[in-house]
């Protein structure tokens, strides 16, 4: 038995740039519908101007070469003489014919034979028509349309017709998706519909540290993105979505990223400010475009940075609900519920500000998870340093895990900025290797600004160093304060001195002893120019904002107010009079606590007067003093963590 020859089949020829537009279309999908014959039309509608373009440039070139324009005076004296034709005129332009060529005015080697001139406003048509009639001149007056022939008003007439016929033929062409999710020239395609390939840009957990607890809470999506039959038998479900909230700089969309980066799946990564438009529904048809793009290369993840630009709270807009974003964020949350769990579609979302997200888009279903990035803590600032210095040469003395202990509440980019500044100064310095004092420096210009070479006058440096010498005694001395770091009467920043202090651990809740032992020391400044002068200055300012807010949130926020009680104030949009009277009684609890604070201040400088003297010579002849210097300077026990050589 003889078999049938099998009939070979030719590979899909696609359209010119669809390769472009898709290039993770999966494979198994059915083919797209024939096009039919390609034609050019972008090319069809250039040739047509070409040629539009050609064939008046050719007319007007011999037109020109014989068409001569005169002063009326020359045409009147050419009709005098009989030797005009005829003329035809438009309005007060007149063209015409002359019987025998005659010589030009402006050159007399030249002659011409057709012309054209002006009549001025002043001439007498009628006189001008009589002298016409009187030599048997040809007068017409012909439409514009009828002086360019036949052929050329046929040209004109079509050739915009031509045009827009074959635009619209090739938008029609371009098909459903150029009309659904495309728009015209692509205004409503994603522009994240091209995942992040993986072997370019890879990000896996070995890259993320200091956030271990995060971590955990997607190792099971990996997990589960990799082997999906284990969970599945179980009956356990992929999540649709996860949030991950918290401050800027903590590592969410590098989170993101390293999920992709060890399940191996393609990344969509888009802000959600990209899908904001203009023009109502755009923001709508890139949403459907990113999410069928996805479920084509599924498993995937799709992330969307900054979701809060389009998943605010519905009803809060002053267009109402038919306004772009809100329609943005319909959307989103209709292709949340339209794909499966088996699909392998997962939505990882980030934002700063989750307490503004609609109800909507966190219930289970939508966004099952929210996972909160909190910064990190000495270890984890410790094990950042350690993956922002793979590349770094280090010193000798650089100890990472002091360093990390000097940097309370910085996120992981704030780090991976003090490495790189640090990098930048050691270049800057010729050194091979990063050292310490690299390292010290960079901190001090991230935290209290570049230095600037201004000359203060005596008077107003010596008033400087008392400002910061109170600070600095009063974080000595008062029970609670964090302990000195460095005190400076160089001018860096906005500020003419700056007294840096830290906490020896990470606090993550502060009793009511700690704040006003932060209110006395923002307070010491402005209590020793009290005290030494009589009268304060302008260099308190930034100290007060400080004072303020804490003593408002102990009042309004955290109870520490008998007089308010144990109640958070939240009036900022009530406008009642029984709300107005309890705004009143914070701000008077606020001013009665900083005035307590402040008179604390100004007893312990005028008890320590000395010590705030030794300070202040010691600040005039060095400028800068750390630690262990100022401890020393003051004549003050240091904490157990400096004798240990921190």
């Amino acid at each position: 038995m003889s078999e049938q020859p099998q009939e070979r089949r030719e590979p899909e020829k696609r359209p010119p740039g669809e390769e472009k537009s898709k290039p993770w279309r999966a494979e198994g999908l059915p083919p797209s519908k024939p096009r039919g014959p390609k034609i050019n039309w972008w090319r069809f509608a250039l040739t047509m101007l070409i040629t539009y373009a050609l064939f008046f440039a050719v007319s007007s070139m011999f037109d020109r070469t014989q068409v001569e324009t005169i002063s009326y005076t020359e045409f009147t004296r050419q009709v005098q003489a009989g030797n005009v034709q005829d003329i035809y005129a438009t309005g007060y332009s007149l063209q015409g014919t002359l019987k025998k060529p005659a010589a030009d005015p402006q050159d007399h080697n030249a002659k011409y034979t057709k012309f054209s001139t002006e009549i001025p406003v002043f001439a007498n048509q009628n006189q001008l028509f009589a002298q016409l009639s009187g030599q048997h001149v040809n007068v017409r007056a012909e439409p514009v349309a009828d002086q360019r022939g036949t052929f050329g008003n046929l040209v004109l007439s079509l050739l915009p017709v031509l045009l827009l016929a074959g635009v619209w033929i090739w938008v029609l062409r371009r098909g459903p998706g150029m009309m659904s999710g495309g728009g015209l020239g692509g205004l409503g395609r994603s522009r994240a519909a091209r995942p992040i390939e993986s072997g370019k840009v890879r990000v896996t957990f070995a890259d993320v540290a200091g956030i271990d607890e995060v971590e955990n809470e997607l190792v099971e999506i990996v997990d589960y993105l990799k082997e999906p039959g284990k969970y599945r038998r179980l009956g356990a479900k992929l999540p649709k979505g996860v949030l991950l909230t918290g401050l800027p700089g903590t590592g969410k969309t590098l989170l993101a990223r390293a999920v992709a980066g060890e399940a191996g799946v393609p990344f969509f990564s888009a802000s959600a400010s990209e899908f904001i438009e203009m023009i109502v529904g755009v923001g709508a048809s890139r949403v459907r475009d990113l999410f069928d793009e996805a479920r084509k290369v599924a498993p995937s993840i799709v992330f969307i940075d900054e979701i809060d630009a389009i998943g605010r709270t519905r009803g809060a807009a002053t267009l109402g609900g038919h306004d772009e974003r809100e329609q943005t964020l319909n959307q989103i949350l209709t292709e949340m519920d339209g794909f499966s769990a088996e699909e392998g579609v997962i939505v990882i979302g980030a934002t700063n500000r989750p307490e503004i997200l609609d109800p909507a888009l966190l219930r289970p279903g939508r966004f099952d998870r929210n996972i909160v990035v909190s910064p990190p803590d000495a270890l984890g600032r410790t094990a950042i340093l350690k993956v922002h210095t793979r590349g770094v040469p280090l010193a000798a003395d650089v100890d990472l895990g002091r360093l990390a202990k000097t940097t309370p509440g910085m996120t992981g980019a704030d780090l991976a900025n003090l490495v790189n500044e640090a990098a930048l100064l050691a270049a800057k310095r010729g050194n091979k290797r990063v050292s310490s004092a690299d390292f010290a420096d960079a901190l001090e210009k991230l935290q209290l600004g570049a230095a600037r070479s201004i000359v203060m006058p005596e008077e107003e440096r010596v008033r400087t160093a008392f400002h910061e010498a109170g600070h600095a005694l009063l974080g000595m001395l008062q029970t609670g304060a964090d302990p000195v770091r460095k005190i400076s009467i160089i001018p860096r920043g906005r500020s003419l001195g700056v007294t840096l202090s830290t906490p020896d651990t990470d606090r993550y809740a502060y009793d009511e002893n700690y704040l006003r032992g932060r209110i006395v020391g923002a307070l010491g400044g402005m209590a020793a120019e009290q005290v030494v002068f009589g009268l304060v200055s302008t260099g308190a300012e930034n100290d007060l904002e400080q004072v303020t807010m804490i003593a408002r949130g102990m009042a309004g926020r955290w109870g520490m107010s008998p007089r308010i009680g144990p109640l958070t104030v939240l009036f900022q949009d009530d406008q009642s009079p029984a709300a107005s009277a309890t705004l009143a009684a914070v701000d008077e609890e606020a001013r009665r606590i900083v005035e307590e604070c402040y008179e604390t201040a100004q007893k312990v400088i005028r008890d320590n007067r000395e010590k705030l003297d030794n300070i202040v010579a010691a600040l005039l002849e060095r400028e800068t003093l750390d630690e262990t210097e100022a401890y020393e300077v003051a004549g003050v026990e240091p904490r157990p963590d400096i004798q240990r050589g921190r």
